[in-house]
């Protein structure tokens, strides 16, 4: 089982990573964000990542950090997709995917302002829908209306955030009309340390799911 449509966020340990991989996830998430309780050094995400199936995507996750810095942290994490989570510009876009990097923006609006935000997006550049909600950027673990997101999917494939977990990942797929999948707290036992048993159940529920009308995947190629 590979599934390159699902991530799984937050890694800060290498047993975690190696479990993800195993257990079938496309792709596996770490945090550049100081105030976030996943934070980890880019090197340290080098040798999380070492090894492991060279099909799964590496990306690095960042929050209103320049050009600079993310193009610096990613070439020393060895990640090949760039994250944002903040309010970052076409500018900023454009720069990441001219050196290289397959880029995903979070997008924190619905209704109108999400097709208005994601219409003007390069076309290459992967969409995650979240609910932008709570203390810090990201899912943070909150279910939210995700239908909300539904009328994207009438023009661009997405993946979708926000208290995604084993036993509601069906009715998240249902509901949202979401491509693909990014689950961190709703694998956790807590910030950063991934339950097996919920890591192997939330990949199998991903399995387990209607084909998806549309094809994304976290690397950039279709699945």
């Amino acid at each position: 089982m590979f599934l390159p449509h699902v991530k799984i966020c937050g890694i800060t340990r290498k047993p975690d990573a190696v479990l993800c991989a195993e257990a079938g996830a496309g792709a596996l998430g770490a945090v550049f964000y100081e105030k976030s309780p996943r934070n980890v050094e880019p090197a340290a995400v080098r040798q999380l990542f070492a090894g492991l199936d060279p099909r799964i995507a590496r990306v690095g996750v960042f929050v209103n950090a320049s050009v600079d810095v993310m193009l610096r942290t990613a070439r020393i994490a060895a990640v090949d997709v760039i994250q944002m989570h903040g309010e970052e510009t076409i500018e900023t876009i454009e720069a990441l995917v001219r050196e290289g990097f397959r880029v995903v923006q979070a997008i924190k609006r619905t209704g109108p302002e999400l097709l208005a935000a994601a219409r003007a997006l390069p076309p290459q550049v992967g969409i995650l829908v979240e609910c932008g909600r709570g203390a810090l950027p990201g899912g943070n673990g909150l279910a939210w209306n995700w239908s909300k997101a539904a009328p994207l999917a009438q023009f661009r494939a997405f993946a979708i955030a926000g208290g995604l977990n084993p036993q509601n990942l069906a009715q998240v797929a249902r509901d949202s009309l979401a491509a693909a999948f990014d689950a961190s707290s709703g694998v956790e036992t807590a910030p950063g340390l991934k339950d097996e048993a919920a890591v192997r159940a939330f990949l199998r529920a991903a399995q387990e799911l209607p084909p998806r009308p549309q094809l994304f995947s976290w690397k950039g190629t279709p699945s």
